[in-house]
């Protein structure tokens, strides 16, 4: 499946490439925007920010993202984004792995009470 679009609390994602293989989402963040804090068990991911920027938070690690930046997700590793900008955030998420399935992320923490 290709260019489907789901809303999220936090603004969006359009899966824009999906083989049995991997999975491609370009992700929306609205401004103050916040993922929740998670984790997957079955795939391991590499975020691209093509747009905006924000902090980044992957294990115990906090740091300020930007258009340009790259960050490599482990497999098992807590991580979130939260948009700290008055523009949105967009970046282009690439997912490799046994499984791309939305029910693949445990959730810790979240703004929007989905934990």
């Amino acid at each position: 499946m290709s260019n489907y679009k789901e809303e999220r609390p936090w603004g969006a994602f359009e899966v824009i490439y999906e083989d049995r293989f991997t999975k491609v989402k370009k992700i929306f963040v609205v401004p103050e925007g916040k993922l929740s804090l998670q984790s997957h068990e079955k795939r391991s991911e590499v975020w691209t920010i093509i747009y905006g920027g924000g902090e980044m938070t992957v294990g115990d690690r906090v740091w300020e993202v930007k258009k340009g930046d790259v960050v490599e997700i482990p497999v098992g590793e807590k991580h979130r984004i939260e948009n700290t900008t008055k523009e949105p955030l967009v970046f282009i998420e690439v997912q490799w792995g046994e499984s791309f399935e939305e029910d693949d992320i445990t959730r810790y923490e979240d703004k929007y009470n989905r934990a």
